[in-house]
């Protein structure tokens, strides 16, 4: 799968790593609804840093359809919170 991270660039990674991804995912919703922004910026940044460590990062001048696209790092909680649907950031 193809996921964009805003503002980075686009990183290909195996569906066998979204189990890994989905609990970050689950971490980062229960922060944002209860307000912990120190908890939701340590996840985000938990969350990205899992993506570009599993992944691998696709050429600057490679522009592939995105299938997942995640928020800046410096993403603040109310712009991610207009990415979310019901079941996250990442699907699953």
């Amino acid at each position: 799968m193809i996921v964009r991270i805003m503002g980075e660039g686009q990183v290909e990674l195996a569906d066998s790593h979204f189990a890994e991804l989905n609990k970050l995912d689950d971490e980062l919703l229960a922060e944002m609804e209860s307000g912990d922004e120190q908890g939701f910026r340590r996840t985000l940044v938990a969350l990205l840093g899992a993506v570009r460590e599993l992944g691998e990062a696709l050429p600057d001048d490679s522009l592939e359809p995105s299938e997942l696209i995640l928020p800046a790092p410096d993403a603040t909680l109310e712009e991610v919170r207009e990415m979310l649907d019901e079941q996250g950031l990442i699907p699953g």
